[in-house]
């Protein structure tokens, strides 16, 4: 039973959703978009920092500060203390010489403290709606925790992201789930990625694509507020993930006391 299960997800990846897996958002083109190349090269060491607003929204217990504390702090806790309310990182980027910055709230997943968190999904750039790999309900739950944070932001301005996280539990658990949540995703417009906070599985990819796509996106607003018109990335717009999943390069990424380098 097991192989049957990976073959069809091995299938369903390679035909109908290949853009939603770690391997095909890392196969990048060789520049970010032109237009924001030149405006980063012509704006390096004379514009001020640039920040972008993400949250993290879903069940108690899925593992969202986990993740966030892997991606800023490098640890994994075994401890669970749940969020009360809301609470944020921010992880310093240079990016084609650009000073920016991801500003990552992390939000509570106890109902009572909905009305609270729900205040701070105002604004986001990104929504990442996280799920448990292992509990198929937690993804059920997923559709009405991205109503709810899209209902705080204007249409089309958010990047979304279903991300499940626990990878590094068992396979076969996994892959079931997962392909419910690549339909999930695909019925979201959403990107979806799975990762372990764990063993650090695919977190440092999963938040340096979402530091660039959340980047290029603030780029192409100030170029469209200077231009006067939509900036087009191939034949589609900026927010056609299909068009924007390959088109992001790292020079080179590293980790530093004081930030991250694109």
């Amino acid at each position: 039973i097991r192989s049957m299960w990976s073959f069809w997800l091995k299938n369903l990846r390679q035909f109908s959703f290949s853009w939603y897996t770690p391997e095909a958002c890392l196969q990048f083109k060789e520049h970010f978009h032109a237009q924001v190349r030149t405006a980063c090269q012509q704006s390096a060491g004379t514009v001020g920092l640039k920040i972008s607003k993400v949250v993290v929204v879903g069940d108690l217990y899925v593992g969202k500060t986990s993740l966030i504390n892997r991606f800023c702090k490098d640890n994994f806790n075994r401890d669970y203390k749940a969020t009360i309310g809301v609470d944020f990182e921010i992880e310093r980027f240079e990016i084609v010489g650009i000073p920016y910055n991801l500003q990552i709230w992390d939000t509570a997943g106890q109902e009572k403290f909905k009305c609270i968190a729900s205040a701070y999904y105002r604004g986001a750039e990104v929504i990442i709606t996280v799920f448990d790999l292992a509990d198929i309900q937690t993804l059920d739950h997923t559709k009405q925790w991205l109503e709810d944070a899209l209902r705080e932001n204007e249409p089309d301005s958010s990047f979304i992201f279903l991300v499940g996280t626990k990878k590094d539990l068992s396979d076969a658990v996994c892959e079931r789930t997962e392909i419910d949540a690549i339909r999930f995703a695909n019925e979201m417009q959403a990107e979806y990625w799975s990762v372990s906070a764990k063993t650090g599985e695919n977190v440092n990819e999963f938040f340096s694509r979402v530091a660039a796509l959340a980047f290029e996106q603030s780029m192409i607003k100030e170029l469209e507020k200077t231009m006067g018109h939509m900036v087009q990335i191939g034949t589609g717009n900026l927010i056609s993930m299909l068009n924007f999943a390959s088109c992001v390069y790292f020079p080179h990424l590293c980790s530093q006391r004081l930030g991250r380098v694109f």
